[in-house]
């Protein structure tokens, strides 16, 4: 996840969970762990878009919809593969069989949700591949990978729960799927973000 993500990413989830809308730069270079000139040039783009309203101190969030909307269409979630393989063995069976990662998109919905809009045939992770390759070993035929591992974040760790990406994360990488179920997950995720 590149730097300006983070911010994106602390700002909504601060949203979501508490429904705060005021923040501080200094606090966001904090949380964020990266230098109050990330966060600033973070916020560049989203005051001319007028997603934001900065004060003298502070910066409110007028449209957390509009800024969640811009983070998933500048996010490259493929540049953040760093790992691929194809598992002959059910989604529901590789899901139990994934060692201590964070699961994003399809996955993580389901398991943040307890439910899924439809049945899915992928698996996202942030996740170490070394990991992955001690317990999926390559399938000699050349099958699309299902398994789809990204690069381990320490700020993503640090903001999941119980192995689950973030919220506002697991939209933005569904955002950047491209298959029809991705949008059913992102209809039925807009409806209980209520941003």
């Amino acid at each position: 996840m590149k730097r300006v993500e983070r911010v994106y990413c602390e700002i909504l989830e601060n949203i979501i969970q508490d429904k705060k809308h005021t923040f501080t730069q200094k606090q966001l270079s904090k949380d964020c762990q990266v230098s109050i000139g990330i966060v600033n040039y973070a916020l560049k783009p989203l005051e001319q878009m007028g997603i934001i309203e900065k004060k003298q101190r502070s910066f409110l969030v007028i449209n957390p919809k509009k800024l969640l909307l811009y983070w998933s269409s500048i996010r490259n979630l493929k540049n953040e593969i760093i790992y691929s393989i194809y598992s002959n063995k059910s989604i529901r069976a590789i899901e139990h069989m994934m060692p201590p990662c964070v699961f994003t998109a399809y996955s993580a919905y389901k398991f943040r949700f307890n439910d899924a809009p439809a049945d899915y045939g992928e698996i996202y992770a942030y996740c170490n591949p070394n990991e992955i390759k001690k317990r999926f070993q390559p399938n000699k035929k050349t099958l699309s990978p299902n398994i789809f591992i990204l690069r381990p974040d320490p700020y993503i760790e640090k903001r999941s729960k119980k192995s689950i990406a973030p919220t506002s994360l697991i939209y933005a990488d569904l955002w950047n799927l491209n298959t029809w179920y991705a949008n059913e997950f992102i209809k039925e995720l807009e409806k209980k973000l209520e941003l």
